[in-house]
């Protein structure tokens, strides 16, 4: 690809605005190898842009004139807030003036956003959220992390289909092995929709290998994670909450005594190294996948680091033609548009039934 990504940031978005969100879409742009769309309240992008030394970068503004609050609704930020950075930020994808968007603000609105103006790509019933993560051997993709909650079997079909192409294209993984996530390893363990799922995909050409627990996320032994978008941000949520928990823990012991104090000295770079692998903004944000233009959203609390890396994970599946690659994937996986028009047949003739 000869041109460079150009991707628009809602400088506006998530819980610290532009003081947080510009910093960190500059760092990015000092790669070169991107341009960056600053979208959001002029006069203030401009005064932090006029702080930071950005000659020779390619970064450009997009007035916006309304801020989504974390709090509002999508279906309200649709009609009421055609203004927003949010909004703009999409506008502009849909117009092809960029490649992709990153957003820390309201994941709703940004799912909504993404839906209705750039729309899915075709064969795609729902975006999804995949977030990655780290485990003892290597990265592993969980999907959905909080985009749908509600969710039928034919979803999580197509929510693997969608992490299985992104984990071969994007993370380089030649075979992704692919788990459900459900409360037992055997088969049939679960509720109606794992059970039903756990059909489907044992009737796909995936690399299926079954059910998986929530104490296999971080063995490193399953590539793709697959759940609905209300057990998956739970399971997230935890994750975080741990983390943050146990480097408190770990603060509060090794002021106990000067034996821990010499032996967190000892091994601090070995602790560096954990905090660096656990630290979500190691990856920036989650894709959210089944879009026709690339967009990742981002923890509302992210930093600048965090924003810096989605802006360069959001470039790279551009470079990577990953959603041209999900295009042929779904030609390439027949099945899955067999699968769900003969579970829509299904549903269709048990409505009748009824």
């Amino acid at each position: 690809m000869n041109k460079k990504p150009c991707i628009a940031v809602d400088a506006m978005g998530g819980d610290h605005g532009p003081e947080i969100i510009v910093p960190g879409a500059i760092q990015a742009a000092r790669t070169k190898n991107l341009s960056v769309v600053l979208v959001g309240d002029e006069g203030k992008i401009k005064n932090i842009l006029g702080q930071e030394n950005i000659k020779g970068l390619s970064i450009d503004i997009c007035p916006a004139s309304e801020v989504v609050g974390m709090e509002e609704k999508p279906s309200e930020v649709l009609r009421k807030r055609k203004d927003s950075s949010i909004q703009k930020a999409f506008l502009l994808a849909r117009k092809g003036k960029v490649d992709g968007v990153v957003s820390a603000g309201n994941s709703g609105a940004t799912l909504a956003c993404g839906m209705f103006i750039v729309g899915r790509i075709k064969g795609i019933e729902r975006p999804a959220l995949a977030s990655i993560l780290p485990t003892e051997k290597k990265p592993v993709i969980l999907i959905d992390v909080g985009a749908n909650v509600d969710c039928k079997p034919i979803h999580l079909l197509q929510f693997g289909l969608m992490a299985e192409i992104f984990a071969r294209d994007v993370l380089k993984i030649k075979e992704p092995k692919i788990g459900l996530l459900t409360i037992g390893e055997e088969e049939g363990k679960g509720n109606a929709l794992t059970k039903e799922s756990f059909n489907l995909f044992k009737l796909s050409s995936f690399n299926f290998i079954g059910n998986v627990e929530g104490r296999d996320i971080f063995t490193g032994n399953v590539d793709v994670i697959v759940c609905d978008g209300f057990v998956g941000n739970v399971a997230l949520k935890l994750m975080e909450g741990l983390a943050n928990s146990l480097t408190k823990i770990l603060k509060q012991e090794v002021k106990k005594s000067l034996l821990a104090q010499i032996g967190f000295l000892l091994g601090k770079r070995a602790l560096k190294n954990f905090s660096r692998k656990i630290d979500y903004s190691e990856y920036g944000g989650a894709p959210l996948l089944g879009l026709k233009k690339i967009a990742l959203v981002c923890h509302g609390s992210s930093n600048s680091k965090a924003i810096k890396n989605a802006v360069l994970m959001a470039a790279s599946f551009v470079r990577n033609k990953a959603n041209l690659h999900l295009e042929e994937g779904l030609s390439m996986h027949r099945e899955i548009s067999l699968l769900s028009k003969k579970a829509l047949e299904n549903n269709t003739q048990q409505t009748k039934i009824k």
